[in-house]
């Protein structure tokens, strides 16, 4: 069984409980999605599924590659591609298989993979949460990096270490997110909390493994 499904980031609002308590939420039009491939240990070497989301309009541009990949499953080709693992090798699942927002339910704790927002060229503070220096009369230490390594030896940066540069677009897993609310006439599920990236930004919802 597919344990996860493709959305897109529609933005956060706010449900109301009966007693009046407040939830923030994110809500995510996920799916509808189809399997686009199926991959097998006898073939790949391990357990997956490629979902494609299926979305209003198709994509303009196909390349050869992969107007030949999608001809091969019998498929419309699809913008957004994603691939989960399949934790039992038993799974009938096969390629033209739909999956919808139902297969999740209320209560359900999942993870949400997604690209955070860009930021641009940040300074060490804003980017890494440094405190910097006093901000009194007289100090000359305000926003400064401070030693960025030894002048003898090695005489060099050292290779990560913390400094100013490009913030964002980075891959992000939200781990432990309850699902508040799944309507599958629209696709909609409302997660608890936020999620990685813009209005606007795909995701990945996946259902929380138990051990």
């Amino acid at each position: 069984m597919v344990n996860g499904i493709i959305g897109k980031k529609l933005g956060m609002t706010q449900i109301f409980a009966p007693d009046g308590s407040v939830t923030p939420v994110t809500v995510i039009k996920a799916g509808p999605c189809v399997v686009v491939q199926r991959k097998t240990v006898s073939t790949d070497g391990y357990e997956a599924v490629q979902l494609g989301l299926v979305e209003d309009k198709s994509p303009k541009r196909v390349n050869k590659p992969m107007k030949g990949h999608f001809a091969k499953a019998g498929i419309p080709p699809t913008k957004v591609l994603r691939e989960l693992r399949l934790e039992d090798a038993t799974d009938e699942v096969k390629v033209g298989d739909k999956v919808l927002v139902d297969l999740f339910a209320e209560n359900d704790i999942v993870e949400v993979v997604g690209t955070s927002k860009g930021r641009g060229f940040a300074g060490f503070i804003k980017r890494h949460r440094f405190s910097g220096g006093r901000a009194t009369h007289g100090s000359m230490f305000h926003r400064a990096p401070g030693s960025i390594g030894a002048s003898a030896y090695p005489s060099r940066v050292i290779k990560g270490t913390r400094m100013a540069g490009h913030m964002g677009v980075e891959r992000n897993t939200v781990k432990n997110l309850r699902v508040m609310k799944v309507n599958p006439e629209e696709n909609l599920i409302l997660i608890k909390g936020a999620v990685p990236g813009p209005t606007g930004a795909v995701v990945l919802i996946k259902k929380k493994i138990t051990d």
